[in-house]
């Protein structure tokens, strides 16, 4: 009897750590537990819980901190399941107990460390711990995908994607879609053609590999000039952001990067597709089902990529199901999701280099800022970017979108580039013109992405922002500054309520979750990636990656 009680324990606790597709799809109709990043395969940060509202946030206070052990930087969100909270960053892998942080188990992130000297961000983790069937899923600095037992910590397999001497690197969590594990690639400034990767989550298996680069003849390579045999092999166009999935339509969204170099006269002006685009693919085959091109020709290091966000709209009086885009590029997409039609796009930052996109060929409208560029002047482009890789909050009940802008310009002029495998590839001298005191240097910001209004603005001085947002129906936006200060903002207004310093400064979007019922909010803090070097925030925060719990103070 002992042993079949046991047995029947072990397969009880086998089950509990075993999610499926659905517990996947259904992420919050459990508030216990936050199966996927972005709050839902729609990326759209919202939370119904109401416990912490407007009314008593000032009541916020820590439960408990935990050291994530890494100075490199915290970019990615944690999930939860059954009481376990899972971290990762680039240099580990953490099982936590949800109720005090206690460590569970650790495991070390193994890589070539000459990996970690590859690109710009270092080795950092964007997204968050990817779940399923048992199994955490996450990517690695040197370009392998990795499966983990969520039980022990324990290497389950690991298979190679890429070379990263070649210029890639894997800092993105990957996506599990109708019971596919999909991947994505760094390299947008180096000499590297981006793709997807499809994985069978039990063994490894590589499934399908979609380039986001055509090859000669294949559709899309029309784009890409005939003359230069060479041009579409190292064109760019990576997939460093998380994607977005509809379970019902059956597609997964993922943007693609800039074109590379980003000067056109290495491309000969030409579209370059499916670079700076939103693509709709098949997750069983990596078939692809349709694409919209934000910037044919991206010249100006726009990135597509930022986070697809999945919503349902009405837009003259009909209900559409839409896919959203704060795009680097300074405006505010709405398309279509079930065909890549263009509804609506509308600039949410100051933008300089188009006067507007047009709605029936989809383009925008440039200004001579181009003209000057090609020619060879120097030129100050605005915005540098309208966003920086911050996951935006979409509340389905206003309507609106929530979003960290950025209003700072880039000074940017063409130059020659010289190929070398692996290395930069941007033909470009470039730099940013940071704010006078006392002017902003972004917002924290309300807007209609239908009617393109801004709710509320709220000007941010001395630093940017790069921290996600989180919507609630208590009233509350959760989001955080570079400084280390975390926040509660007012929904309807903007007005900070509520703020706590943690110890360094916050790049990744909270999550909030019950617990026995009790609502909580994590969030992780530690300054990193390109943000530490460019704005030289490492001059005024200190590292130090940490995870960070709050809930209400009994009254």
């Amino acid at each position: 009897m002992k042993k079949i009680l046991t047995a029947l324990l072990f397969s009880w606790c086998g089950c509990a750590l075993a999610q499926t597709a659905q517990e996947l799809i259904d992420n919050g109709k459990n508030s216990e537990n936050v199966t996927t990043f972005g709050m839902g395969y729609h990326l759209n940060q919202y939370s119904p819980l109401s416990q912490i509202n407007k009314s008593n946030v000032k009541r916020l206070v820590p439960i408990w901190s935990t050291s994530l052990s890494n100075d490199a930087g915290e970019l990615a969100q944690p999930t939860i399941y059954n009481g376990v909270m899972y971290v990762v960053n680039g240099h580990w892998t953490f099982a936590l107990d949800v109720a005090t942080g206690q460590q569970i188990w650790r495991t070390p992130v193994e890589y070539e460390r000459g990996a970690a000297r590859v690109g710009q961000p270092g080795v950092i983790m964007r997204g968050g711990a990817t779940i399923y069937d048992g199994k955490l899923f996450r990517e690695t600095i040197d370009c392998h995908v990795v499966a983990l037992d969520m039980k022990t910590g324990k290497e389950i397999w690991k298979q190679k994607f890429a070379d990263y001497k070649e210029g890639y690197t894997g800092i993105i969590a990957p996506v599990v879609a109708n019971g596919v594990v999909i991947t994505g690639v760094a390299g947008g400034d180096r000499t590297t053609r981006g793709f997807l990767d499809g994985w069978e989550p039990e063994t490894g298996k590589k499934l399908w590999r979609r380039y986001t680069i055509p090859a000669p003849g294949e559709p899309g390579s029309e784009t890409w000039p005939k003359d230069m045999p060479d041009a579409w092999k190292y064109g760019g166009g990576a997939t460093w952001q998380n994607g977005s999935y509809d379970p019902e339509l059956d597609l997964v969204y993922w943007g693609t990067g800039n074109a590379e170099p980003y000067n056109p006269a290495y491309r000969g002006g030409a579209d370059s597709l499916f670079t700076a685009s939103v693509i709709a693919i098949r997750p069983k085959t990596g078939e692809l089902v349709w694409h919209y091109q934000y910037i044919p020709n991206e010249s100006f290091d726009f990135d597509g990529s930022a986070e697809p966000v999945l919503a349902d709209l009405r837009v003259d009086g009909q209900v559409r199901k839409a896919l959203l885009s704060a795009n680097k590029n300074g405006f505010m997409y709405v398309i279509d999701r079930t065909n890549g039609q263009l509804i609506a796009a509308h600039p949410f930052v100051k933008v300089n280099w188009a006067s507007h996109i047009d709605l029936k060929t989809g383009r925008p409208v440039l200004t001579d800022i181009y003209d000057q560029a090609v020619k060879g002047e120097t030129v100050e482009i605005w915005p540098s970017r309208g966003t920086n890789a911050s996951l935006m909050a979409f509340n389905p009940k206003t309507g609106l979108v929530y979003v960290n802008s950025w209003e700072i310009a880039r000074i940017l002029k063409y130059t020659k580039f010289e190929f070398v495998l692996g290395q930069g590839s941007t033909g470009v001298e470039t730099s940013f013109r940071t704010p006078p005191p006392g002017e902003p240097w972004g917002y924290h910001m309300a807007f209609n992405p239908v009617t393109g209004q801004a709710e509320w603005k709220v000007p941010v001085t001395e630093t940017v922002i790069s921290a996600g947002m989180l919507a609630t129906d208590g009233g509350l936006l959760f989001t955080g500054r570079v400084n280390g200060e975390f926040i509660a903002l007012d929904q309807a207004t903007g007005q900070t309520l509520w703020q706590f310093k943690t110890g360094s400064g916050i790049n990744s979007p909270p999550i909030t979750y019950t617990h026995k019922g009790r609502q909580y909010v994590t969030v992780l803090s530690g300054i990193g990636g390109v943000l530490n070097r460019t704005m030289k925030v490492a001059d005024r925060v200190p590292t130090g990656g940490s995870v960070w719990t709050f809930a209400l103070m009994p009254d």
